[in-house]
């Protein structure tokens, strides 16, 4: 697929989910979300109303973590929580299943409570310009790959937007195998996201090949600024002298002024001297 700067930064749910978390630093989420034009800030529930009334007027969305971080929530206390959520300017949802009937194998309590928030969620969105996504959060290292694959067949009927791989507090995130296995068995009209432990350029752009279509980390602003390294296209409208080029390195402009102002390094096929364009934010890749 054909990436710009940008369209990664629209895979990022920029994420603070951490308890003691002040209302200054939901600005500042707020605030870095806007600047880096991310697709969602992460928070927990109690902080919709804030986050919701700080980005007001953008299209960066308030994604609310329900029954975060264990899931070991009755569905009806999910299912509140959720709407009430939403009706404080949530218009993402990500939520935990309940860990204890997975293990237990008991699919029809899952399925239920898979049921009834994807429910909240569509009831919500119904007159609404964009619909409400629900994020099914799965905690894939406390689970065998025959437990994920099942969870991934009961998603595959309920079709939730997205299915996703951890919460980031237990005691591990999101890998490549988890992914690829998820985007496998579950149906096309469910996406993946993948969630904890994503830190670098690199790990996020696998995540990426391996399929997830959103990516939540804490790490989102150092990962964009970092630039990817990747094959180049053909830039030629970008080139004063139009050719197709070998390799393109993105790498941030210290005195730009705004946070997104990479700077192409374009080296010729004919091995002549590189050279160096600056172009704002969307860069192919």
């Amino acid at each position: 697929m054909h990436y710009t700067i940008d369209n990664l930064a629209r895979l990022v749910d920029h994420t603070n989910l951490h308890a003691d978390a002040t209302e200054a630093d939901m600005e500042k989420l707020c605030d870095e979300a806007r600047r880096y034009h991310f697709k969602m800030v992460a928070i927990n529930s109690g902080q919709s109303a804030r986050c919701s009334a700080l980005l007001a007027g953008t299209d960066i969305h308030t994604g609310a973590a329900i029954g975060f971080p264990l899931g070991q929530m009755s569905i009806a206390a999910k299912a509140f929580e959720t709407q009430d959520a939403i009706e404080n300017g949530a218009n993402e949802i990500d939520y935990v299943v309940n860990l204890t009937e997975v293990k237990d194998g008991n699919w029809t309590y899952v399925q239920d409570e898979m049921e009834q928030i994807v429910n909240v969620c569509r009831a919500a969105s119904e007159g609404r310009e964009e619909p409400i996504p629900c994020k099914v959060i799965f905690e894939n290292c406390l689970l065998t790959d025959d437990e994920k694959i099942k969870l991934c067949e009961i998603a595959s009927e309920v079709k939730p937007a997205f299915i996703k791989t951890s919460t980031g507090f237990s005691t591990g995130g999101a890998t490549v195998h988890d992914v690829r296995l998820m985007r496998e068995h579950v149906c096309p009209e469910v996406q993946v996201k993948a969630a904890g432990g994503i830190r670098t350029a690199d790990a996020f752009l696998d995540m990426v090949r391996a399929g997830a279509t959103r990516i939540g980390c804490s790490a989102g602003i150092p990962i964009i600024r970092a630039g990817p390294k990747v094959p180049a296209h053909d830039l030629d409208p970008l080139s004063p002298s139009p050719q197709r080029l070998q390799r393109i390195e993105l790498s941030l402009d210290p005195d730009a002024d705004v946070p997104l102002q990479p700077f192409l390094s374009l080296v010729r096929p004919s091995g002549e001297r590189p050279f160096r364009v600056q172009y704002p934010n969307n860069i192919p890749l």
